[in-house]
């Protein structure tokens, strides 16, 4: 079974990717999709006033709101998924959970910053790219 991982952070460049899997995957009912919002963490400075409970609701209600369209968009092809929120750096928790869960390939939006932008900011993608041993197909 094909397992296929999409970052989701509820901008339209990821939405244009739930969109691409749904065109390329829509035949194939049994295959594994797998939503993935990455949140970053909260500076230990605030959390120092902010109970643990509550930065885990606000990381929970931040990520089911990002992943919300990207879910109806599923739901209307009627393909099956799963949806996972985890906190961390956006690249490296992309990689960690394509490893742990096996994943075969990995279909992400591009943000379309430009290569001065991307050179000097650095990208989500360029890092995975660099983490990750199974295909990223890089929807525009």
């Amino acid at each position: 079974m094909l397992k296929v991982l999409v970052p989701v952070d509820g901008s339209e460049p990821s939405l244009r990717a739930v969109r691409h899997v749904v065109r390329r995957l829509g035949q194939l009912q049994d295959a594994e999709i797998h939503l993935l919002n990455v949140q970053p963490p909260i500076p230990q400075a605030i959390t120092t006033f902010v109970d643990r409970e509550s930065v885990k609701g606000f990381h929970r209600d931040e990520g089911t709101a990002a992943l919300k369209e990207a879910r109806a968009v599923l739901d209307h092809a009627g393909l099956k998924y799963q949806t996972h929120i985890a906190v961390g750096g956006a690249a490296e928790t992309i990689a960690a959970y394509a490893r742990e869960h096996r994943c075969d390939e990995v279909i992400m939006g591009a943000r379309g910053l430009g290569a001065v932008l991307n050179l000097l900011l650095g990208s989500t993608t360029t890092k995975l790219l660099h983490l990750v041993d199974v295909p990223v197909t890089i929807v525009k």
